[in-house]
């Protein structure tokens, strides 16, 4: 095999193997983003059941409070202190409520960009395999331009000597 024929080959079959890692690299790093974001979404809803849990304690804890208060001041449990821990309760389920569908957007958010990182690894990795497949067929493309350059000066140098030979 003559260098230039090599050289062709080497190329092509470099350019397939570089692309081809190219792809299996941008298919992981797709992956490797989805998961993470798929771990933030798990970190976050801990957050927000944290925080609702937060939002419950310290409502217990007023509620208790106005118990309290209530009771030491010889006060009855009816009428109005009786709608304030009610209003006290309903609110903590009103906020409650709120952290919930914060954390279901923000879920949902993470999910759509889980899958929105491994869509783009799939299709970085579908383009670098297209480019592979693309630099076997450049390389033979070149290597036919090549072989064909060399039949076409085998040709000419046949003609030249038999033209000298006259």
């Amino acid at each position: 095999m003559d260098p230039v024929t090599a050289a062709v080959v080497g190329s092509a079959v470099l350019g397939f193997k570089g692309n081809m890692q190219a792809a299996k690299t941008a298919r992981q790093v797709g992956d490797f983003n989805a998961k993470m974001a798929e771990n933030e979404r798990v970190l976050l809803l801990q957050r927000k059941a944290e925080e609702e849990a937060g939002l419950r304690r310290n409502s217990d804890r007023l509620q208790a409070t106005q118990r309290v208060a209530t009771a030491a001041s010889g006060i009855q449990m009816s009428g109005s202190p009786l709608e304030a821990l009610r209003d006290a309760k309903f609110n903590t389920e009103i906020d409650s409520l709120k952290i919930q569908y914060a954390a279901d957007i923000e879920s949902t958010a993470k999910e759509a960009e889980a899958a929105m990182s491994r869509a783009q690894g799939r299709a970085k990795s579908a383009a670098s395999k297209t480019a592979a497949y693309a630099s076997i067929l450049s390389g033979a493309s070149s290597f036919q331009q090549y072989q064909q350059q060399q039949d076409t000066f085998a040709l000419q140098q046949k003609y030249y000597d038999r033209k000298l030979a006259e």
